[in-house]
């Protein structure tokens, strides 16, 4: 395109790069950062929010592991600017404190097993150290969940099961419904909202791929078009919001599982749950709404 035809317009950065004391400062921010790009093409139209996903347990219903027989999708939605400012600052920290480096990958299996990386931990004192910060950073940290439990062994007896759907894609359904039902809140239905999931295999990303776009196309519960897009991430990446997503889904399983036993992890997580009742109502009345078990409890 030649320079006499380029039209130009201001864009604005949705965050800004650094934090500022005053608002003044942030606003001449603002001014000196406001740049001319060309018009066509020009920047998606991105929703606040992000959403970061991981999963617990396996989908096959094929072989049911008796210890574990659930299935757990948790969709981790995060306000951006909350997220870039607070949240990844914070995981950094934490990870220098404890470390020494922030290329650490936090895992909740090889935490929870003390190995690999986390062989220290087994040192007790530095375990209830570690556990306590990570604790904190979970309680601070403001995100919206939005989860789904399979009972395999229910589900495989029960009459709800097709040839044209598996576990995986159950719970995929309705946490994108969730998902939806919370971004019509906040009025961010006009712009595109990013999933983040972790690569399982060709064969298996094809699939949901397939699956995540049949439904944002229409073949959903509500009919309607979904204004969202997977990207796919390498499982050695380093990202906060991904790591966050793997420490949730476990500890609603083991919830689900054995609903009478002290687990601290999900008392933190019952707070995060999307519920009916909106700020108000926090750990309450999220069954069947931020929290689906599906065959649903009788």
């Amino acid at each position: 395109m030649s320079q006499q035809n380029t039209k130009s317009q201001k864009f604005k950065p949705q965050l800004p790069l650094f934090e500022f004391a005053n608002e003044d400062k942030l606003h001449e921010y603002h001014a000196q950062t406001t740049t001319n790009v060309t018009a066509n093409p020009k920047p998606d139209n991105f929703s606040d929010y992000v959403v970061y996903v991981d999963e617990s347990g396996d989908h096959s219903l094929d072989s049911i592991n008796p210890d574990y027989p659930v299935f757990v999708l948790a969709f981790t939605i995060f306000h951006k600017r909350h997220y870039a400012e607070k949240i990844v600052p914070a995981v950094e920290k934490f990870k220098f404190n404890y470390f020494g480096h922030d290329l650490i990958v936090l895992h909740e299996h090889e935490i929870r097993k003390k190995k690999n990386a986390f062989t220290p931990l087994n040192n007790r004192a530095l375990y209830q150290c570690f556990m306590h910060d990570l604790s904190q950073i979970m309680t601070r940290s403001n995100f919206i969940l939005v989860a789904c439990v399979i009972d395999k062994d229910k589900l495989k007896n029960s009459n709800i099961m097709t040839e044209d759907n598996n576990p995986y894609h159950l719970a995929l359904g309705f946490c994108l419904e969730g998902l939806y039902d919370f971004l019509a809140e906040k009025q961010q239905l006009e712009q595109k909202t990013h999933i983040l999931v972790e690569c399982r295999g060709k064969k298996e990303d094809k699939a949901l791929e397939l699956e995540f776009r049949r439904m944002c196309t229409g073949e959903n519960r509500k009919k309607l078009l979904l204004p969202f897009e997977m990207v796919f991430v390498n499982k050695q990446a380093n990202s906060t919001g991904l790591q966050l997503a793997d420490l949730v889904a476990r500890p609603i399983g083991i919830n689900y599982l054995r609903s009478n036993q002290q687990n601290q992890a999900f008392e933190i997580l019952k707070k995060k749950f999307m519920c009916r009742g909106g700020r108000q109502c926090l750990g309450k009345d999220y069954e069947d709404y931020g929290l689906k078990v599906i065959p649903k409890i009788k």
